[in-house]
């Protein structure tokens, strides 16, 4: 159960109050890893006996048993509802996958074996469209940078003859992770409300183009989309073989409904912040800044007195 003195990954309007410690936390050493990993470099890697963790991040019904079945070896699975999001009972404040506060997350990296300088690879069953792409933006806002998506997913790696197992692995725990606060930027539903009613930021719906415009809603209470959001979905990203496409043409499709405007004037949701990071991946892979995360998304919106399109 969340504590008064817990925090969130992110900041938010109904976060509690951060307690008075001073924590130093020297900065985490860069890289320069593409954001995303080829399956063929992957297999290579592990030929290689290359040091890394894999992290097996399935989620919906059956998600676990799924992994337990098969999954790559040697992965590590990770839980949509529990680890890379905080329960909740009330989706009106925080959305339906609310960030989970800082120490939970700290701790879940040193259990999984996550130390500063640990290579992580991450897949999910859906072309990293999931949760592989929030824990992606989950440990890059962490300061960890040598995390990387596997391109095309769980498919692409059984495609390409990556090892698979079956049954539960274990981990090599470590000290929780460093970090007291998040280094991606992210929105606040009354950053939000403020760019719908003044254009302030750019807002960027990235849900299939049926439910941005309010024909169907499959899983919210309303049909709808916030006002002045423009939809770019999420599946885009991604060329006929489930893959992202090269990054000078999502660079070139990002700018062309951008329009010139700094990461920080750009605002991303989704339903409910997961899939919103699939296109936060795409900015990194077309080499671009990664705009602010509505954690929120229309979950929350949509549950709140606020107007809608």
């Amino acid at each position: 159960m969340r504590s008064a003195n817990d925090r969130s990954l992110a900041p938010s309007a109904h976060a509690a109050n951060d307690d008075n410690r001073e924590i130093t936390v020297p900065p985490p050493r860069r890289n320069n890893l593409p954001p995303i990993l080829s399956s063929d470099v992957l297999l290579d890697r592990l030929a290689a006996g290359a040091p890394l963790i894999l992290l097996d991040a399935r989620s919906g019904p059956g998600a676990h048993d799924r992994y337990l079945a098969q999954h790559l070896t040697g992965a590590l699975f990770v839980d949509l509802e529990y680890d890379l999001a905080r329960p909740t009972n009330d989706p009106a404040h925080g959305g339906r996958h609310p960030l989970p506060p800082v120490a939970d997350f700290a701790a879940l990296l040193g259990r999984l074996g996550i130390g500063r300088d640990t290579p992580v690879v991450i897949y999910d069953d859906k072309s990293g469209a999931n949760a592989a792409a929030r824990a992606w933006w989950m440990l890059r806002a962490a300061g960890h940078d040598a995390v990387q998506v596997l391109d095309g997913g769980l498919a692409a790696a059984l495609l390409a003859g990556v090892p698979t197992h079956g049954g539960a692995e274990s981990p090599v725990p470590t000290t929780p992770y460093p970090f007291t606060a998040s280094q991606l930027p992210s929105a606040s539903i009354e950053e939000v409300a403020r760019a719908s009613h003044d254009g302030s930021a750019l807002i960027i719906d990235v849900r299939e183009a049926p439910r941005y415009r309010g024909e169907t809603e499959p899983i919210d209470l309303v049909a709808g989309h916030i006002p002045r959001a423009v939809n770019v979905p999420f599946a885009d990203n991604l060329g006929a073989d489930g893959g992202f496409i090269d990054g000078a043409s999502l660079r070139a499709r990002y700018q062309s409904v951008t329009g010139g405007r700094q990461s920080d004037e750009i605002i991303v949701h989704c339903g409910s912040g997961v899939t919103a990071c699939h296109t936060l991946l795409g900015f990194a892979h077309a080499g671009l800044p990664v705009p602010r995360l509505y954690v929120g998304s229309w979950s929350e919106w949509s549950r709140n007195p606020l107007p809608r399109g």
